[in-house]
């Protein structure tokens, strides 16, 4: 039992981390791929998208992306990989939610909340915040008050709403969703960093 202790990694180390790169050369190519994965996995989650009648804002697996990337990429990858996303998209990629680019739309301001959320993760991942289900699920939670702490505020400027009725819009029907994403982390993450430890 101390044997499998001990081969799990320590904490300071993400997912990312245990990608072997033997020399500082393949290190920053590997970081690379890392970053420009995350985005595309992003943009790409992005397009799962259904309308929410009487929002602007879609429900999507973004945000899930997000933090996934956040999560095992660590902060400055993280960060990295979700600046790539945005600049990518208001460069006119068209990887936005519904196919989107651009910065002229309402829930712009979730992109760029989402930037803060993949950084703050990253740097809790870093911590071993998801080495557990509750702790992942935490993490979780605090990643997409973030996005909602920049994106519906945001929403209420872009289109004039006040703050209540941005919140019913644009925060209250993606609670749900949320939920069953934490869950699917709270899985995915542990379990993940279990199968190192013992191959380790």
């Amino acid at each position: 039992m101390a044997t499998a202790a001990a081969s799990v990694p320590r904490t300071g180390t993400v997912l990312a981390d245990l990608l072997p790169a033997s020399t500082a050369g393949r290190a920053r190519v590997r970081d690379a791929a890392l970053i420009l994965g995350g985005a595309a996995l992003t943009g790409l989650a992005a397009q799962i998208a259904v309308p929410v009648p009487g929002s602007p804002v879609p429900v999507s697996g973004q945000t899930f992306a997000v933090l996934l990337v956040g999560t095992a990429l660590g902060a400055r990858r993280g960060f990295l990989s979700l600046a790539l996303y945005a600049v990518a998209g208001v460069a006119g990629m068209p990887w936005f939610a519904e196919a989107r680019s651009g910065a002229a739309f309402p829930s712009f301001g979730y992109v760029l909340g989402m930037l803060l959320a993949a950084t703050v993760v990253g740097a809790l991942a870093r911590r071993g915040a998801d080495r557990s289900a509750l702790r992942t699920a935490g993490t979780m939670a605090l990643g997409s008050a973030i996005i909602y702490a920049v994106g519906v505020p945001y929403l209420a400027l872009s289109v004039h709403l006040s703050f209540a009725d941005a919140v019913a819009a644009g925060l209250t029907p993606f609670l749900i969703g949320d939920v069953l994403k934490a869950t699917l982390a709270m899985g995915a993450l542990p379990t993940a960093w279990k199968l190192l430890g013992r191959r380790g």
